[in-house]
C-alpha cells in the first residue's frame, strides 16, 4: 500500500507527546525569533508556503523523524496561513473546536481543497497521523537542530 501522505500537499504533523514544548520559539530571544520568522515569510513571498494564501502568517518549524534512532531533526521553517497551521496542529485544533473557538469542518474542507482529495482520504490521513503519533509518543526523542544549532544553542 502506498504512503498517501507523500502525495498530499498539506499534511498533519503531530509532534510526539514526549517532545511537546520543544519548540524553537521558546529557545531563542524575541529578536532572533523575529529574524527567523521574517526570513521564512520573505522566503515564501509573504504567502502561505502550502496553499499560497496571502494575509496573516505563522512561522512553522519543519521537523522530520528518524523512527529507529528516535531523532527529531529540524529541517527549516515555513510560512503558513492560519488554516494550514491549524491542520499541522490538528490535535490542538480539535481541542479549540470542542471549546467553540474553531470550526473543525472548515479545516477539513481546507485540507480537501488544498489536496484535491475527498473526505475518505482526509480520514485515512488523520487516522494514520494519530497512529504514528501514538507510536512516536512512546519514546524519548533527541533533538538535532542541524544548520540552526548555532543561533539556537547560543541562547539555550
Amino acid at each position: 500500500m502506498k504512503n498517501i501522505s507523500k502525495e498530499l500537499k498539506l499534511t498533519i504533523e503531530l509532534v510526539p507527546e514526549t517532545s511537546w514544548g520543544n519548540n524553537i520559539r521558546k529557545c531563542v530571544s524575541q529578536s532572533n525569533w523575529d529574524k527567523i520568522r521574517k526570513a521564512a515569510y520573505a522566503k515564501y513571498k509573504y504567502k502561505c508556503g502550502i496553499c499560497e494564501a496571502p494575509g496573516r502568517l505563522s512561522c512553522h518549524e519543519i521537523w522530520d523523524y528518524d523512527d529507529e534512532l528516535h531523532l527529531q531533526n529540524l529541517n527549516g521553517f515555513i510560512a503558513l496561513c492560519t488554516m494550514c497551521h491549524n491542520i499541522k496542529h490538528i490535535g490542538l485544533s480539535g481541542i479549540l473546536a470542542q471549546e467553540g473557538k474553531l470550526d473543525f469542518d472548515k479545516l477539513i474542507e481546507h485540507f480537501k481543497i488544498v489536496n484535491g482529495c475527498n473526505l475518505k482520504t482526509y480520514e485515512k490521513h488523520y487516522d494514520d497521523a494519530f497512529k504514528k503519533w501514538n507510536e512516536r509518543s512512546k519514546h524519548e526523542w533527541h533533538i538535532n537542530l542541524g544548520e540552526f544549532k548555532d543561533i539556537i544553542k547560543k541562547e539555550m
